[in-house]
Parts: C-alpha cells; structure tokens; sequence
C-alpha cells in the first residue's frame, strides 16, 4: 500500500491554482496530475495484494493473458501485444515466472525464431487465490461503484482510441 501522505491540503488543486497563476487554466495538466497520481496509488495497492504470491501486477496480468487462451500459452511477441509492453519488458515479466515455476517456456513449433510462454498448474492456482484477492479489494477502485467504474472506462477509452490502441469500429 502507498504511504498515506495525509497533507492539510490538495496538492493538485494547489498545483492547478499556481498554474492558473503563471499560465492561465490548462484543465489537462490538473486532469493528467491526477490521472497519474491514481495510478501510483492502485498501482501500489494492487501490488501488495499480489505481492505475498510472489508477484507484481505486470506478472499477475501475464499470467491472466495466458488464462485467457485456449491452450493456457501464447507466443511472447502475443503477450507484448496483448499487454501492450515492449518485447524486453515481456522477457524479463515471463523469465521471472518461469524462475516461479509458473510458468514454462518452450521453442514456438510454428515460428523457428519465437517461443510459447505456457502457464503451469502452480500458476492456474496462484493467479486463482491472487484474483480472489484482488476481486475482494475491488482492484483499489472501491471507492467507486459500478456505474462509477464504467464511466470511468468511458471516459478514458477515447484517449486510447486517439493513442491507437484498437480499431474503434
């Protein structure tokens, strides 16, 4: 869990009102403030809950992506795409697994060059008990319901159109 920093006053708004001072209003800088201060905030709450397994949330989210397939493996140039991180960023989250026990990795029978990351039992059970927890915490979002949580999504879903992340249609 984040240090609670518990200061007399918000320092994003204090931020926004010496912006407004120097600049004028620039609503996206409080907005992009914010947005990243939540991050380190869940990010750190998410992180302690699946920490006791051995895990960070990039590990967790890998070991869900592989789940999610049929056949409990993906190619790791798949979960760099699927997870939207840099192919080195991949190698270290799934060499790290492996190093778990759980997760194998084996040469890619239908690519000479790529190889299948491939989720053990150890891990179906691991990432089972790390998302109860996680489920129970309601992600760190507790704070919102679930109207709240969809309009979150909302909202932020046109910025990941802009970036290109997906095909809108």
């Amino acid at each position: 869990m984040p240090k609670p920093l518990s200061l007399p006053f918000d320092p994003i708004s204090r931020a926004d009102e010496l912006w407004q001072q120097r600049w004028g209003p620039v609503p996206s800088m409080t907005a992009i403030t914010s947005i990243m201060r939540a991050q380190q905030i869940l990010l750190g709450e998410v992180d302690a809950v699946v920490k006791p397994y051995g895990l960070t949330f990039a590990r967790y989210e890998a070991l869900v992506l592989l789940t999610f397939s049929k056949e409990g493996e993906l190619p790791m140039s798949k979960i760099g795409e699927r997870l939207m991180v840099h192919p080195t960023s991949v190698t270290n989250t799934v060499d790290r697994l492996v190093r778990s026990g759980l997760v194998d990795k084996r040469p890619n029978p239908n690519d000479g060059r790529g190889t299948l990351a491939s989720i053990t039992g150890k891990g179906r059970d691991v990432v089972e008990a790390a998302t109860r927890d996680l489920m129970a915490m309601e992600f760190g979002l507790g704070a919102y319901d679930a109207e709240e949580c969809a309009e979150i999504f909302a909202m932020l879903r046109p910025l990941r159109v802009a970036a290109k992340d997906f095909d809108e249609a």
